[in-house]
């Protein structure tokens, strides 16, 4: 429907908790994958560290 097309303030605002919730939940389960997977957790780690290293600013 064309009249849904325009953001009210209402929906900015449970798009931005919704978004909230996600990225809580995205890092929850980053940090339950790194305890689980140690190993992995440490190459991902080096391989960020190897990623800022050789970045140029």
């Amino acid at each position: 429907m064309p009249e849904d097309d325009h953001e009210t303030p209402e929906s900015t605002a449970q798009r931005r908790a919704r978004r909230a919730q996600f990225l809580r939940d995205l890092h929850e389960a980053r940090e339950l994958r790194d305890r689980v997977q140690p190993r992995r957790a440490r190459a991902a780690r080096m391989r960020q560290q190897m990623r800022m290293r050789t970045f140029r600013w």
